[in-house]
């Protein structure tokens, strides 16, 4: 690779911290619905305990399947508040990370790990306080000898991830946020939440209706004008 052309890219411009804390606050459903149900990683990724949160700039990772050499790489390299995002390929034939890395990671300040690839030790990480979000585990350990890339684009479970990209993920899973885009986005989400609460605080009172959907129906065919259900 040429001079101009690293495998490892040490210094990205990140996703702000005050952005992150106020992102954080929000669902990745919110984040995902506001930004065009979009950003969302596959669902095959998700956090070995429902209770995981995560939130901040991604510290992106390409490695060969079944190899962490330069997973190793990027947690030497991260700084405090990171996402280790990792582009697996999928691969579920051997972890990429354990207990030992994740306790690296959190005693660095590290925010969290996302891969695209499977974990290992998920009972004693789901017990910390550590957010480690996988498509699944395996207890075969992985290979350390294959070059890769750091902070470079990458693309888990269908969607793109560029270097200093907010994350956020929880439960449902994992949103990725154009870091050109975030201040927007988080607009938008606390709109779509109050719009939400007011909603939810209506049916509770006994408005049941939906106001949009026989106007949505007739559009899509299914009822005729003046029709209702």
């Amino acid at each position: 690779m040429t001079k101009n052309l690293p495998f490892i890219r040490k210094d990205i411009e990140r996703v702000s911290a005050d952005l992150v804390k106020r992102a954080s606050q929000f669902q990745a459903a919110i984040l995902a619905d506001v930004g065009g149900r979009r950003g969302a990683l596959g669902g095959r990724i998700k956090p070995l305990h429902p209770s995981m949160k995560v939130a901040g700039p991604a510290f992106t990772v390409e490695v060969r399947p079944g190899d962490n050499l330069m997973f190793h790489a990027a947690l030497a390299l991260a700084e405090p508040g990171d996402v280790i995002v990792v582009e697996g390929k999928g691969d579920t034939s051997s972890a990429l990370c354990g207990t030992i890395m994740s306790t690296q990671a959190q005693a660095k300040g590290l925010a969290g790990f996302v891969i695209d690839a499977a974990a290992r030790d998920s009972a004693e990480i789901a017990e910390g306080t550590f957010p480690v979000f996988s498509v699944g585990t395996n207890p075969n350990g992985p290979t350390k000898a294959l070059s890769g890339r750091v902070n470079w684009p990458v693309t888990l479970a269908g969607t793109t991830v560029n270097p200093g990209d907010l994350i956020v993920g929880d439960a449902d899973g994992v949103v990725v946020v154009p870091k050109e885009n975030v201040e927007e986005i988080l607009v938008l989400a606390q709109k779509k939440v109050d719009a939400e609460a007011k909603r939810i605080a209506a049916i509770k009172s006994g408005d049941l209706g939906a106001p949009w959907l026989l106007a949505t129906l007739v559009q899509a065919g299914v009822l005729k004008d003046g029709e209702t259900l």
